[in-house]
C-alpha cells in the first residue's frame, strides 16, 4: 500500500508540474534561444537561457507537449536556476542517464525531475523527457555565446 501511495505522489507531481508548469513563457532577454523538436511524438520546445557570467539567471521554455515533456521542461528549469553552465550540465547528464534506467549518484540534485525515473520503463517515452534537457544542453555550450541556435531532435 505504501508503493501505490508513493506512486500516486508521483504522478500528482508530475500532472502538476504539466498542468501549472513553472517557467513557462518567454524572457525579454536571452543570451540563447533554442528550438527543438520530438518528431516522433509531435513535441516542441523553445527554450530561452539568460547566462551571464556563467550562471543561468534565468530561463523559461514555450511550445507544445505531452504531460511528460511539459513536465519534464518544467523539473528542468526549476533545477537549475542560479547553477553555473557546468553543474546545469552535469544536470542534464544525471537526468538522461536516470531515465534509461541507470543509476546517479545523487538523485536529489535534480528536484522533482528524479520523479521521472519511472519513465525508464517506458522507453518510448524518453525522448519526451528528454526533449528540455537536450535543449538545455544545447543553450549552454559554448558558454552561452550567441543569441539563437535551432536544433531538430530527430534520433
Amino acid at each position: 500500500m505504501a508503493l501505490s501511495r508513493l506512486d500516486n505522489l508521483y504522478r500528482q507531481v508530475i500532472l502538476d508540474h504539466s498542468s501549472h508548469p513553472h517557467h513557462h513563457g518567454t524572457l525579454e532577454d536571452s543570451s540563447k534561444k533554442i528550438e527543438m523538436n520530438n518528431p516522433t511524438c509531435g513535441d516542441v520546445i523553445e527554450l530561452q537561457v539568460d547566462i551571464q557570467d556563467g550562471i543561468i539567471k534565468d530561463i523559461a521554455f514555450s511550445g507544445s507537449g505531452c504531460s511528460i515533456s511539459t513536465a519534464s521542461a518544467s523539473m528542468m528549469t526549476d533545477a537549475v536556476i542560479g547553477k553555473s553552465l557546468a553543474e546545469a550540465e552535469a544536470l542534464a547528464e544525471d537526468f538522461s542517464q536516470l531515465v534509461q534506467g541507470n543509476e546517479v549518484s545523487d538523485e536529489e540534485k535534480l528536484g522533482d525531475a528524479a520523479m521521472l525515473s519511472g519513465v525508464a520503463k517506458f522507453p518510448a517515452r524518453i525522448k519526451c523527457a528528454t526533449l528540455a534537457w537536450k535543449a538545455l544542453e544545447q543553450a549552454v555550450e559554448n558558454d552561452g555565446e550567441g543569441t539563437a541556435g535551432q536544433l531538430h531532435c530527430e534520433e
